[in-house]
Parts: structure tokens; sequence; C-alpha cells
């Protein structure tokens, strides 16, 4: 079993490094608006369903541009894509700083949040870039514990909103971006992996099957992540009447658990195979959902929310194991496209969750909705990995070895060489 520096030296760690920072950072612009749910809420004095509409719109608009920032990158490179990016978002935070006073310009605001969540695929293809295929879990948990952004996020938003104004945070964060740019520009080394494909090699991933077998994992796994991490803040808050800063924190306890599970679940998926560690984190995804219709205490409802995200992070990493091995040439466009329908999955959640609530009362019928999918996506996988093994992974999900060549015939002597 190689150990952690032996997998550093067969890459360029400080472009996993840079990689790494600019989807943290990113991430934790990404989800501002949940984090200041509670906030914007009592602002605007807005609905359940309209609280839940304005959480998830952050994650749809930067699910959408997650594909074309991915196919950008395959001809600019992903360096460049990620600088262009970075800049757009500092232009986005000026915007939030000194314009957005009303609702609708928040929601306007939530769009313009999207840019930042258009990171995923461009920053796990340019973070494992360096690395052999069979390090590949381990690079892109790394680069994809980047969504520890959350943790900054319901860290910092709610108290900086609570001494100056949610609208202020927006400029706070504006500031921070210039860290991961810097870093990034001076760093960075842009892999070489890339190939020069026609336009329609690179979309090529969109009308596979397979493309969309994993992107409906990814609903379950990141949709989950993604979407419970912007709607815990107004769920423990409306839910058991804590703070706002308490629910903050409260959230960050999952988050961090999501976070940085996910880099265990790329290991893992390198040495048993990504198809049984998604196929234990889904069982526990289900099980985690199930619990939580019951409304237990605030403590048990903690544990749970910091079992699931456990679950829901080891499965990130575990996933996109798997994406290099069926994509090898073309990561960031088939990472950003499994991202979007991920993405798109976790807009989902807030929207029901804020129904559930504003039409029943209760969260319960979200959760049960979710189990009952992330159900029905389990059983779908054991019958797609029948049909992956042996032609692009090995068993279980491990990385497919080739054949040992034949051996000669006994008795049989080799030409001499002229």
């Amino acid at each position: 079993m190689a150990s952690f520096k032996t997998v550093m030296k067969s890459g360029h760690p400080p472009t996993l490094f840079a990689a790494f920072l600019y989807f943290d950072f990113c991430f934790a612009i990404w989800v501002l608006n949940g984090a200041m749910g509670p906030f914007i809420t009592e602002t605007f004095k807005l609905s359940p369903a309209q609280t839940g509409f304005m959480i998830s719109l952050p994650i749809m608009a930067g699910a959408i541009m997650r594909f074309p920032l991915g196919v950008l990158a395959q001809y600019i490179g992903r360096k460049n894509a990620a600088i262009t990016e970075m800049g757009l978002i500092i232009a986005a935070m000026a915007f939030g700083f000194f314009l957005v006073d009303t609702f609708d310009e928040v929601l306007a605001m939530g769009v313009l949040l999207g840019i930042a969540g258009a990171s995923f695929g461009v920053a796990l293809s340019l973070g494992s870039g360096w690395f052999p295929p069979r390090h590949k879990g381990l690079a892109m948990g790394i680069a994809g514990a980047g969504n520890s952004g959350t943790v900054l996020a319901v860290l910092f938003a709610p108290p900086l909103a609570q001494a100056y104004g949610w609208q202020a945070v927006y400029g706070f964060a504006g500031l921070v971006m210039v860290i991961p740019l810097v870093v990034m520009i001076v760093f960075a080394q842009e892999p070489p992996d890339r190939e020069h494909q026609s336009f329609r090699q690179h979309v090529a991933c969109l009308f596979e099957k397979d493309g969309w077998a994993f992107s409906l994992v990814y609903i379950i796994t990141f949709g989950g992540f993604i979407g419970l991490s912007n709607f815990l803040p107004t769920f423990f808050y409306e839910q058991f009447a804590v703070t706002k800063i308490e629910a903050g924190r409260l959230t960050m306890l999952a988050a961090i658990m999501g976070s940085g599970i996910r880099i265990l679940g790329g290991y893992f998926a390198d040495r048993v195979g990504g198809v049984l560690v998604l196929t234990v984190v889904l069982l526990a995804a289900i099980a985690s959902f199930l619990l939580l219709t019951s409304a237990p205490s605030l403590a048990l409802t903690t544990i749970l929310f910091m079992l699931c995200f456990a679950a829901l992070g080891a499965g990130n990493g575990a996933l996109f194991q798997l994406v290099p091995l069926r994509w090898p040439t073309n990561t960031a466009v088939a990472g950003s496209m499994i991202g979007e329908v991920g993405a798109l999955g976790g807009a989902i959640l807030p929207n029901v969750m804020g129904l559930s609530k504003q039409y029943t009362g209760s969260f319960a019928i979200g959760f049960v909705g979710y189990a009952a999918f992330a159900g029905l996506v389990l059983g779908c996988l054991y019958l797609w990995q029948r049909r992956w093994v042996g032609r692009w992974i090995g068993p279980r999900g491990k990385v497919l070895e080739p054949a040992p060549a034949a051996p000669a015939p006994a008795g049989r002597l080799e030409p001499a060489p002229v």
C-alpha cells in the first residue's frame, strides 16, 4: 500500500493544493445565502417556501454553469479557467456589497453566487491531473475536500452578519477571494493530461448512459451534501429555536464530517473499489434519512446529520475515483456534467423541505422522499456495476489491471535478431 508521501511524489502537490484552496473558497461563497438564511428570512419576512427557493437558487445556478466552465477549461486550460472564474466572483461580490437591498436583488445575487459553484469539475480535474490512475481517487478526494468551504461559510458568515449586516458579508468574501487567486497564479501548473479533441468529443459523455448513471448517484451524495449544507442553518433555527449563530455552528459540525471523510472515500475507493464504497455509503445515507424523520432531540439530530454527512462525503470521494477511470482524457468535462446534475438534485432538496414544512408542519416528507430515491439508485448501482466490471473497472470498482502477456509456447525458439 503506497504511503501518502509516495502518492504526493507521483504528482504535483503545489497544483493539488492550489486546486483545493480554489475549490474551498469558491464553495464557501457558493453557500453564503444558505449560511445567512435566517438573517435574510428575518429581514424580508419570508415564508418557508420562499426561504427554500432563495437557498436553492445559487445551487441551481452553479449547477447550470458547471458544464460550460468544464468545456471552456478543455480549450483554455483548467488553470486559466479557474483564474477567469475567480475574477468574475470578485466582481459579483462587489455587486452584492454595494447594490443588494431588496429580496429580488437577493435572488439576483443568488444567480451570481452560482458562478462560484461552477468550480467543481475544473478544480478536481486540475488537482488530480498530475497523478497516475492508481492514485487519482486520493488526489480527487483531497481537491474535493474543498467542499469544507461550507465550514468557513457557516462559521464566519453568521457572526459577521450579526456584527456588520448580512450585505457586508459579500464584501468580506470578495476580499478573501484574492488569496486563492494569487495562489493559483503563482503555484499551479497546467497538468499534461489534456488532449486536443473536437467539441463533439468533449461533450460525448452527455450522450452516454454511464454519465447519467453517475449523475443519479451524485444527486444522492453531492446533492444531499450541498442541499442540506444550505438548508441546515434554517432547519436548526426553525426546528429547535436556537440562535442564528448556534444554527451555523451546528451545521459546521456536520459539514466538517462530510468534507474530511471525502478524502477517505477517495482513499478507500482506490484500495477496495469505488462501487463497494458507494454501496456502503448509500445504505448509511438511507438509514440516516429515515431516522431523521422521527424529529429526535437536538443532540441526536446533530449526531445523525454528522453521520449522514460522513456517508455523503465518502460517496463523493468514491464516485470521483471512478470518473477518471471511465473518462481519462476529458475528466473535467465529464466531472462538470456529473456535478451539474448532482447539484441540480441538491437544489431540489431545500425546496422540498420548505414546501414540506409549509404544508405539513414537518420536514419528514423531505427526508422520506430522499431516502426512497437513494434506495432506487442503490438497486440501479447493483445492475450497472455488472456491466462495468471487466470493461473499464476491476472487481468492486478498482483500477482494471492490464491482462498479462501470454507466454510463448514451450519448446518454441524465438528467431535471433539480425
